[in-house]
């Protein structure tokens, strides 16, 4: 099973597991983690999911939706994700996942 580790901006961490076929954003809501806002439910169009992703492995390139609406973020990082966009597979490596300070 694959453990993700959010890591709010103070630096608080909380580890949940991660159920195949959810994505990031979903298994924050599953769990209650603060954070993730969530505001379209994962379409990819409000950008209230943003996190910075650390994982062993490869993930999937941010398709261009993902990539526009990541654009309009001021703290946009090389390992920018939207949580909506990224789902959890059978025997993917664990996952960190920092939280910025602000969703947009």
């Amino acid at each position: 099973m694959t453990v993700v580790t959010f890591i709010q901006h103070d630096g608080s961490e909380r580890m949940v597991d991660g159920d195949a076929g959810l994505s990031l954003m979903e298994t924050a809501l599953k769990h209650d983690v603060p954070g993730i806002d969530a505001d379209c439910g994962g379409g990819a169009i409000c950008g209230t999911c943003h996190c910075f992703v650390e994982v062993a492995g490869d993930l999937p390139a941010p398709d261009s939706q993902e990539t526009a609406m990541l654009g309009l973020r001021p703290d946009r990082a090389d390992n920018s994700r939207l949580a909506c966009q990224i789902v959890i597979a059978e025997g993917m490596a664990d996952i960190t996942v920092r939280l910025p300070e602000f969703q947009m």
